[in-house]
């Protein structure tokens, strides 16, 4: 998971709390209402290939507001979401994903509605009188309220994300499934939104998010913190930073904000490389595509507060002072993965894979290293034979070295294919440019690198992506 690029190398637990309601029940057993909202109710779960409970059905969520209050020293976060929606099919009843929080209470389209707690499923049941606003295509909006001590999550590999506590206050990681452990929502990546995020912390500290500061104001001892993201993001991208930060605040040429914030002990370790990041946000443009955000930057927490980097939106947030390699991983993510985002957690290959090649590129065009090199040395390297970077066996694998290594060289491959450097990075910034801020699977690029170039490129495919052995040759020029 960088998710997750191990730092420093460059590259539930909660069980029900009460019986459903008798009607609620019936209208999920039964998929009707009883005297109230017509229609059915949304799924719980999307069934991915990885995570089958994440995510929900039966509505699209256009935009999260987020008011959180955040007290480090009492561990105790209080939030408001409201959520904006769009339903998919006549609900009667839809869930969100939240874990461990406790809710107080929540209204669809301002009218109170029921609420039932399964583990991480919260499911709610409207009132009857706002039925015609969850009809199939109609725009509707959830509050909810919230509060507690927000969960750590252990993933399969056994890494930690969610609310993360550091020595002056915490760090939220969300991939996979983290983000659920501070707001809830629909959080899968293929429901992407719009954010507006308030962090209210006390004063001395920062509150940090995605996307651009819009103000910030201090009263009564505690320091109110705004931010927006206008270009839609998957909730596994969204964060929040509480802690003491040197924070800076720029342009590039190029339009884009920066705003950077660091950990005072890791600012003096850390000043060099960020002050590469207009260089490396222009290298990535050319051969890329268009940067696809407003603002960029990064967060540096002081090592250990996490084991790992993370590409969330705008600002990736490193465990301590990032090297060059690293922020180069991080900040192509924006375009693969965060712009391009997987359709399901089984097309991470497609994130780490780019990510991965991008590095190779650098290392090429600054350090004097060709591609063909980084190839050779990550075909030579048993572990990213373990198993096809497409299939990755388990959700404990998802980040494990074939996702990157070898999901890099299948992107190698298609270069050596098209034997055309101009086309192959026509055909990536084709690709940037057709799913900008949606989602694509393994298909989508399997059929439009083929559409592309014009080649049926199945035997690449079977032996690179989803062959279960090392193809014969090695061959990685140029």
């Amino acid at each position: 998971m960088d998710h997750r690029t191990p730092a420093p190398a460059p590259d539930r637990r909660r069980t029900a709390r009460g019986r459903l309601p008798l009607v609620l029940a019936l209208a999920l057993l039964g998929g009707g209402c009883t005297g109230g909202v017509e229609g059915t109710p949304g799924a719980a779960g999307l069934r991915d290939p990885y995570f089958p409970g994440l995510g929900n059905g039966g509505y699209d969520v256009t935009h999260y507001g987020l008011e959180l209050d955040v007290d480090p020293a009492a561990d105790r976060l209080r939030g408001t979401a409201t959520i904006t929606a769009r339903a998919t099919q006549d609900l009667s009843a839809f869930h969100l994903d939240l874990a461990g929080l406790e809710v107080a209470g929540a209204t669809v389209e301002g009218r109170p509605a029921a609420v039932n707690r399964a583990g991480r499923e919260l499911t709610l049941r409207p009132a009857s009188a706002v039925e015609d606003r969850l009809r199939e295509g109609r725009t509707f909006t959830v509050v909810v309220r919230y509060s507690g001590s927000p969960e750590t999550v252990t993933d399969p590999d056994g890494s930690k994300e969610g609310w993360l506590r550091t020595a002056d206050g915490a760090v939220a990681l969300g991939e996979p499934a983290g983000s659920m452990a501070w707001f809830p929502g629909n959080h899968h990546p293929s429901d992407k939104a719009t954010y507006d995020i308030g962090i209210t912390v006390p004063e001395g500290l920062a509150g940090i998010s995605n996307g651009e500061l819009v103000s910030r104001r201090t009263a009564n001892g505690r320091t109110a913190y705004r931010w927006r993201t206008a270009e839609p993001m998957a909730s596994y991208l969204a964060t929040v930073a509480v802690g003491r930060f040197t924070t800076r605040e720029s342009v590039t040429p190029d339009g884009i904000r920066l705003f950077t914030a660091v950990d005072p002990r890791s600012a003096a370790a850390s000043a060099d490389v960020l002050a590469r990041i207009p260089e490396v946000l222009a290298w990535s443009a050319k051969r890329f595509g268009p940067y696809p955000f407003t603002s960029a930057g990064a967060i540096v927490e002081r090592a250990g507060d996490s084991s790992y980097a993370l590409e969330t939106q705008n600002r990736p947030v490193f465990p301590g002072p990032p090297d060059t390699a690293l922020l180069v991983h991080e900040l192509a993510h924006q375009w693969f993965g965060n712009s391009v985002t997987p359709a399901s957690w089984r097309d991470m290959w497609l994130n780490e894979g780019f990510a991965t090649y991008a590095e190779w590129l650098w290392a090429a065009d600054h350090e004097g290293v060709p591609v063909r090199e980084s190839f050779e040395a990550a075909y030579a390297d048993d572990a990213n034979w373990a198993f096809p970077p497409a299939e990755p066996p388990t959700a404990a694998e998802l980040s494990e070295p074939p996702v990157y290594g070898r999901g890099a060289m299948v992107v190698h491959r298609v270069r050596l294919a098209m034997n055309d450097d101009r086309a192959f990075f026509a055909l990536v910034k084709g690709w940037t440019s057709a799913h900008r801020h949606a989602n694509a699977s393994t298909d989508d690029f399997t059929a439009h690198v083929e559409e592309e170039t014009g080649q049926d490129l199945a035997a690449l495919w079977d032996a690179w992506l989803y062959g279960g052995s090392r193809p014969p040759t090695g061959a990685g020029e140029p």
